[in-house]
């Protein structure tokens, strides 16, 4: 029985490069990706380099709220 917070949670990471910068004007996405990650090994926002189809090249995707 789960007992208040669970300890894995569901997380979403945005590229933070096409957030500040726009880079493609005439694509108006931004990429995202779903993760996990375990609340208590990892209390503080996750970030991980991941392929970025806007930019054409592997960023850095920060966690957002959800």
């Amino acid at each position: 029985m789960a007992k208040g917070k669970d300890v894995r949670v569901r997380v979403i990471l945005e590229c933070t490069s096409c957030i500040r910068n726009r880079v493609n004007k005439e694509s108006s996405g931004v990429s995202r990706y779903i993760t996990q990650k375990n609340r208590h090994n990892t209390p503080s926002r996750l970030e991980l380099k991941k392929f970025c189809p806007y930019c054409f090249k592997h960023t850095i995707h920060g966690e957002i709220k959800k």
